[in-house]
C-alpha cells in the first residue's frame, strides 16, 4: 500500500493515530518517528564495520527495503482496528464527561453516590490513559515525544529480526533436535499407513504434480524446441480435427454455455448503442447518396438507430427471441457439418494445412515449449491420465510395504534423519539469516502498520479493559478509604 493508501485509512485522535495511521505521537509524514527510524523512512542502518550479529548470519546480501501489498483484508482489518479506536476513545470521553459531571453534583450538594462515582470515573481515567500510552507505545512515540523503551516495534524491529533467527536457530535447526523428533515420531511407519490410504495417496500424487511442474520449468528451452515443433506439426498433421470441434461445440449448445457468450455480446452492444446513439446516426448519413436530403438521411439514421436498439434490447431481455432461436439452430447445424459433413471437414482440413503451411505458425510451433510445458503437466494432474494412476498406485503399495516391512521402515528412518541433519547442518546460518535480512529489509512505518493492522483491535480491549478495571479498583479503594474514614 502507498502512502495514499495509508492516509484514506485515517486515525483515532486519542492514540495519535494520524490520517496515515501514524500521526502526532508515533512515526512522522515520512514514515519516521523522534528515535526511531531515519527521516528516509528506513530503520537504523548498521555501520558495515559492525559486522552480522553472532550465529545469526551467513554470508549473505543485503536486502532491499520491502513494502507490503495491503490487501482486502488488511484494509478491513485497518477500518476494524479503527472502530475499536473510536470505541476505547469514546468511553473515556464517557467517563471524562460522567466524572465532570459527578464532581460537579458532589460540589452541588449532591449525596454520598456523587463520590462514589467520581472516584471511579477518576480512577477509570487514570487506567484507560496508561493503556493508551501502553498500546501506542508499541508502534510510535507517544504524542510524539520522544520517550524512551517507546515505539518499539519500528525502533526495535533489526533487534527483533535477529532475536526471532536464533531462537529458529538454537531450538529448531540444531542436528540433535532433528534427530531426535524424527526418532521420536517414527516418520516411516507413520508415512506408511498415511499414504496406505487412497485418499492421502491421492493428495501426494496431486503434490507430486505441482513439483513436476517446478521441475519441468529448469528445462532450457532451446534444448527442447525442435523436438515439441516436430512433434505438435506431425500430431496436427495426422489428428482430423473438425469431429473434435464438433463435438465440442455440440456439447456446448446441448449445455447452453454458450449463451453466455451470447448474453455478454448483445449487453455489451446495448451498452454501447446507449452511449453511441450519434455515431450510428452520423455512419448512416455518411453513407447516404450525396443528392438526398440532409433531414432526409437525419431521419433515416436515427430510424435504424431505433430498430437497432430495439432489436440489441429485445435480445438481450428474451431468452426466447427469434435471433437466439436461429444462432441455436446455426450452431447445431454446424457442430453436426463438422463432425458428419465430407465437404465441411475437408475445408477444415485444408484450413488446417493452409494454417500449419504458414511460416509464421511454424515459428511459433517452434517456440512452443511453454505451452507443451504445460500440456505435460496438465496430463499429470489428470486423476483420469495413465500417468496419474500409476503414480497412485504406486504410492498405495510403497504404503503397504513401509507398514508390513520393518526393514524398510528402518532404511527409511535413516535416509529420512541424514537428510534432515545435513540440510540443517549445512543451511542453518542462511536459513537463520533468511529470517533476520528479511525483516530487517521491511520498511519500519509498514511493518508497524501492517502489525497494528493484524493486533490492533484485540490491543484496544486492553484500553477498555483498563478504563473498566479503573474504575473498579478506584471504587473499591474509595469505598475501603471510606469506611476506614468512618
Amino acid at each position: 500500500m502507498n502512502r495514499q493508501d495509508g492516509q484514506q485509512d485515517g486515525g483515532d485522535p486519542a492514540d495519535g493515530s494520524g490520517a496515515d495511521g501514524s500521526g502526532a505521537d508515533g512515526p512522522g509524514a515520512d514514515g519516521s518517528g523522534t528515535d526511531g527510524p531515519g527521516a528516509d523512512g528506513r530503520a537504523a542502518e548498521r555501520r558495515p564495520q559492525d559486522g552480522p550479529p553472532d550465529g545469526a548470519r551467513g554470508a549473505s546480501l543485503p536486502t532491499p527495503a520491502t513494502t507490503f501489498a495491503y490487501s482486502t483484508a488488511d484494509r478491513e482489518r485497518r477500518r476494524g482496528v479503527r472502530r475499536m479506536k473510536a470505541t476505547a476513545t469514546g468511553l473515556l470521553l464517557f467517563v471524562a464527561v460522567v466524572y465532570v459531571l459527578a464532581k460537579w453534583a458532589q460540589n452541588s450538594g449532591a449525596g454520598a453516590w456523587a463520590g462514589y462515582l467520581a472516584a471511579a470515573c477518576e480512577a477509570g481515567m487514570v487506567g484507560a490513559l496508561a493503556d493508551w500510552f501502553a498500546v501506542t507505545a508499541l508502534f510510535r512515540h507517544p504524542l510524539g515525544l520522544p520517550i524512551p523503551h517507546t515505539a518499539i516495534i519500528p525502533t526495535k524491529k533489526d533487534q527483533l529480526g535477529v532475536s526471532l533467527g536464533e531462537f529458529v536457530g538454537e531450538n529448531f535447526l540444531s542436528s540433535e533436535v532433528v534427530r531426535s523428533r524424527l526418532r521420536a515420531v517414527g516418520i516411516s511407519g507413520r508415512l506408511g499407513g498415511w499414504l496406505a490410504r487412497p485418499e492421502h495417496a491421492d493428495r501426494v500424487t496431486a503434490e507430486l504434480a505441482t513439483a513436476l511442474r517446478g521441475a519441468l520449468t529448469v528445462l532450457r528451452d532451446s534444448d527442447v524446441q525442435a523436438v515439441v515443433g516436430e512433434a505438435i506439426t506431425r500430431r496436427a498433421e495426422a489428428q482430423e480435427i473438425a469431429p473434435g470441434i464438433g463435438k465440442l461445440l455440440e456439447r456446448i449448445v446441448a449445455d447452453r454455455g454458450h449463451t453466455r457468450v451470447v448474453d455478454l455480446v448483445v449487453t455489451r452492444a446495448h451498452d454501447w448503442l446507449v452511449l453511441h446513439g450519434d455515431s450510428v446516426v452520423d455512419a448512416v448519413q455518411g453513407g447516404a447518396p450525396g443528392w438526398t436530403p440532409r433531414f432526409v438521411d437525419r431521419r433515416v439514421g436515427e430510424r435504424v438507430y431505433r430498430e437497432l436498439l430495439r432489436f440489441v434490447t429485445e435480445m438481450r431481455d428474451m431468452p426466447e427471441h427469434p435471433a437466439r432461436g436461429a444462432l441455436d439452430r446455426f450452431l447445431r447445424d454446424f457442430a453436426s457439418d463438422l463432425q458428419a459433413d465430407t465437404e465441411t471437414r475437408a475445408r477444415v482440413e485444408r484450413l488446417k494445412g493452409e494454417v500449419l503451411a504458414r511460416s509464421e505458425v511454424q515459428d511459433l510451433i517452434a517456440s512452443a515449449w511453454g505451452a507443451v510445458r504445460g500440456m505435460i503437466v496438465a496430463a499429470a494432474e489428470d486423476e483420469r491420465s495413465e500417468l496419474r494412476l500409476r503414480v497412485r498406485a504406486s504410492l498405495l503399495s510403497l504404503g503397504s510395504r513401509m507398514t508390513a516391512d520393518a526393514r524398510l521402515r528402518g532404511k527409511v528412518d535413516g535416509w529420512v534423519e541424514g537428510a534432515a541433519v545435513y540440510v540443517v547442518s549445512t543451511y542453518q546460518r542462511e536459513i537463520t539469516a533468511l529470517i533476520t535480512d528479511t525483516v530487517a529489509g521491511w520498511d519500519p512505518d509498514q511493518t508497524t502498520r501492517k502489525i497494528e493492522a493484524h493486533i490492533g483491535r484485540d490491543l484496544q480491549f486492553i484500553r477498555i479493559n483498563g478504563t473498566v478495571v479503573g474504575s473498579l479498583a478506584g471504587l473499591a479503594i474509595y469505598t475501603v478509604s471510606r469506611a476506614v474514614g468512618a
